[in-house]
């Protein structure tokens, strides 16, 4: 079986030869052929080289041809801060700020935003490479509807509920255009990412995200491509209720156990995907961190098929090739999994060194640590701290906000330090009090406040 033709069986939850291996390579791409990630997603020219350079290098069964979850903010008007390496950050809410009505919104289209620059490459990439699968990613309604209306979304959704399905109703629809224009380009498979729905519970989800999902892959069944769900951060709660979108397949982070996905994904019929650490290990670490991590997932997920060895969410930027290589041939060659095996069998101490935090707690102020992936390239991580940050503006001096990336060796230090588990984590005062969940400016502020009145501060 050809790649193309592995991940197909694979998503359709048939026996296959052998896992597939499908490294989402986003940004990293630009890192690989020498540019910044804003040359690259603005220039069809250097998507298609880094795409070439990460076929060439990692040998992929399936391949993304975009990770950017603004190609569609950016289309309806969101402003964006563009980085050199991370995909583009969303930086306003047009429908918040009251410059966007919903009777202005209109559907894109192929000649829309960047959609031109992708769609060629697309095109230039299945002419040149038949035999891999190539997923088309599409923002996921609820993460576009907060591109759209931004955090303001989690109290319309008490305040407004018709009014927040009407918008993802119409986040939907574009979902489906963006499909078709991807599928008719020559995509195999529509991967629906929606990390922000990590931050609401199965009953949310089932009111809010269940209907529009289900639009979206029930038309991409029906024009004859395969379809998954992606989500990112500590979105456990809501895996059950994920496999009833009509998705073909769930692909899921390190937040999230891969044994706890497998046993629901198939209990359902739903095939999965996953769980390579990104940072700790493919990022931060060496190849035989990466070995042993990919033939334990490879280990967990058996042989039953219906699954798909990937990293958890976007490769970070700076990832060496040499990490992700390693982490491929455990799937790809039956030596490297023995091999692997080996070295899981005796894995090196990897106890990360914690900071001394004595006298890290001051009596004279608040402050606050945001454990993040990186708030400019994950849309959870990024609406946490901004609301971290707009929160605890009127408190001025009194209280101290800092983010610590866990994509730098002293992130990671920290997260251990903190004993955080997911990420994005508030901490007050070295307490861990909001996890993997966005507090709305109400109770974030009645939280602030409280710990100022016991510090006197008040």
């Amino acid at each position: 079986m050809n790649g193309k033709e592995l991940v197909i069986a694979a998503i359709d939850n048939k026996p296959t030869p052998r896992v597939p291996w499908v490294p989402f390579c986003g940004c990293h791409c630009a890192s690989l052929i020498g540019k910044s990630a804003e040359e690259y997603f603005k220039s069809s020219e250097l998507m298609t080289a880094g795409l070439e350079k990460a076929i060439e290098l990692y040998r992929p069964a399936g391949i993304p041809v975009i990770f950017d979850l603004q190609l569609e903010a950016e289309i309806f008007g969101c402003e964006l801060h563009w980085n050199k390496d991370n995909p583009p950050s969303v930086m306003s809410h047009p429908m918040a700020e009251g410059k966007l009505t919903f009777d202005d919104l209109k559907l894109p289209t192929a000649e829309d935003g960047r959609l031109p620059l992708v769609l060629k490459t697309i095109r230039e990439i299945r002419a040149a490479h038949p035999d891999i699968a190539l997923y088309g990613l599409i923002t996921g309604p609820f993460t576009l509807a907060l591109h759209l209306l931004g955090t303001e979304i989690f109290m319309q959704m008490f305040d407004d509920v018709d009014g927040v399905k009407k918008l993802l109703k119409f986040c939907a629809e574009t979902g489906k255009v963006m499909s078709k224009l991807f599928l008719d380009a020559g995509c195999d498979v529509i991967a629906v990412v929606d990390p922000m729905t990590s931050q609401i519970g199965p009953e949310q989800f089932e009111e809010f995200c269940t209907a529009p999902l289900r639009e979206i892959f029930d038309f991409v069944r029906v024009s004859g491509g395969k379809s998954s769900l992606f989500v990112c951060g500590h979105a456990q709660k809501n895996i059950e209720v994920m496999c009833e979108t009509h998705c073909d397949n769930i692909s899921i982070d390190e937040n999230i156990p891969l044994d706890y996905v497998r046993d629901i994904c198939r209990a359902k019929n739903v095939s999965f995907g996953g769980n390579l650490q990104l940072t700790v290990v493919m990022l931060l670490g060496d190849e035989n961190a990466n070995k042993i991590n990919a033939y334990k997932c490879l280990e967990i997920a058996g042989n039953a098929g219906g699954f798909i060895l990937a990293p958890g969410c976007d490769i970070p930027y700076a990832t060496p090739p040499r990490n992700i290589i390693a982490a491929g041939k455990v799937a790809q060659d039956p030596e490297e999994f023995k091999i692997a095996a080996q070295l899981a069998a005796n894995p090196p101490a990897s106890e990360v060194e914690k900071f001394d935090l004595t006298g890290y707690v001051k009596p004279d102020v608040l402050q606050i640590d945001l454990i993040t992936l990186d708030s400019l390239g994950c849309a959870p991580c990024q609406y946490m701290v901004a609301a971290a940050e707009q929160t605890a503006k009127p408190f001025g001096d009194k209280v101290i906000v800092r983010e610590h990336k866990i994509k730098t060796p002293e992130g990671v230090r920290m997260m251990a330090t903190l004993g955080v588990s997911n990420i994005p984590t508030l901490c007050m005062d070295t307490e861990i009090v909001f996890v993997s969940s966005i507090p709305d400016n109400a109770a974030l502020a009645e939280a602030i406040s409280s710990r100022l009145k016991k510090k006197g501060l008040l």
